[in-house]
């Protein structure tokens, strides 16, 4: 068991805090000025070479079927935020029923995934990897359908970069994320 204990850390996101480690491997609680989000409205895009990708349907997807790989997966980087001990605490959340991979299979090969915390219905991205090109692309679009069809109301990615940009990622203040995530929350939302 590591020093947090999974009621507190659930608590925690749900006010708009993140896990994160440093350089060192030391685990601490992050929170942001800006958060970014991926839309689930029609702001959501992604790019023409992709649609093409999923028209081939070489791609199933999968939820925890494989959420340890996926944790190592979205760690195995030259630099991590995802410590150690950040991935025995998704592995705690995870059989809590907090924490969920969403996974693109080719055949019997995992391809891609995203691991998120669901609270209600807030999806809060955490990380994303893959092992076979469009792997996580292809999970981003099929994870966007899924929350949609669900009525979730925000998928939080914390912080941009041009690879969420693609997909209509934007930014919004503290408070109003905060007012988004308390509504989020309340809702009763599941992924599966």
């Amino acid at each position: 068991m590591t020093r947090y204990d999974i009621p507190s850390i659930v608590t925690a996101y749900a006010q708009g805090y993140f896990l994160m480690a440093d350089e060192q491997g030391n685990l601490d609680w992050y929170s942001s000025r800006k958060r970014a989000l991926i839309p689930l409205d029609e702001r959501f895009r992604y790019p023409r070479s992709l649609q093409r990708v999923l028209n081939q349907n070489r791609f199933t997807v999968a939820i925890d079927r494989a959420f340890p790989e996926v944790v190592a997966g979205c760690a195995d980087r030259e630099t991590t935020w995802i410590s150690g001990e950040l991935q025995e605490i998704y592995g705690e959340l995870h059989r809590a029923g907090w924490a969920h991979s969403f996974e693109t299979w080719q055949g019997d090969e995992l391809a891609g995934g995203i691991l998120g915390i669901v609270i209600g219905g807030a999806f809060i991205g955490e990380s994303m990897f893959y092992r076979i090109p469009d792997g996580s692309k292809v999970a981003m679009v099929k994870l966007v359908e899924r929350l949609r069809s669900r009525q979730f109301l925000l998928f939080d990615a914390q912080m941009t970069n041009a690879h969420l940009e693609r997909f209509g990622s934007f930014e919004i203040g503290d408070r109003e994320y905060k007012q988004l995530l308390r509504r989020a929350v309340q809702q009763p939302c599941s992924l599966e």
